[in-house]
């Protein structure tokens, strides 16, 4: 019954290249939209670090930026708000996924699913961003965005 409801919503094809090896990806890789978005948040994600760990660069110096000194200086505080929108964005990269990967197990992925991983990417770029801003009700707002996708996900696995 779940995998009649399993739609591929938009494939991308990682066509393989006449140039590879052996044959290397023949078959090519098929991709969906909640697969896509997936592997977009998670390298959001991945990247989140650098422009706070620039600013502690810039006050600490190379070295107390990577070591570990007795009294560190600050950082910025937009950058002290990227650091927590970052560990946010760590936390709910667990639940998004596990939802994510579940629902394409399942073969309860579908339009629902599609836009609620595109809506959520969207609104981790506008939580991080107004995190990092100081836009406190823009940010509650894009948080709750993105708990309503994960909950959109949730609701097509379990019904």
């Amino acid at each position: 019954m779940a995998s009649s409801r399993a739609v591929p919503i938009r494939q991308i094809a990682l066509c393989p290249r006449s140039d590879m090896p052996n044959g290397h990806l023949e078959r090519g890789i098929i991709v969906n939209t909640d697969l896509l978005y997936l592997a977009l948040v998670s390298t959001l994600t991945a990247f989140m670090w650098v422009p706070y760990i620039l600013n502690a660069v810039v006050v600490r110096g190379l070295t107390d930026a990577v070591g570990y000194p007795a009294d560190p200086k600050p950082l910025a505080p937009w950058a002290q708000r990227m650091k927590a929108a970052h560990y946010n964005a760590v936390e709910n990269l667990a639940v998004f996924a596990a939802l994510v990967l579940t629902a394409q197990a399942a073969g309860a992925n579908n339009e629902v699913t599609a836009t609620a991983c595109m809506v959520y990417f969207w609104a981790r770029v506008a939580h991080f961003l107004v995190y990092a801003a100081g836009v406190p009700w823009v940010r509650t707002l894009s948080f709750f965005v993105g708990f309503l996708c994960q909950i959109a996900i949730a609701w097509q696995i379990l019904t």
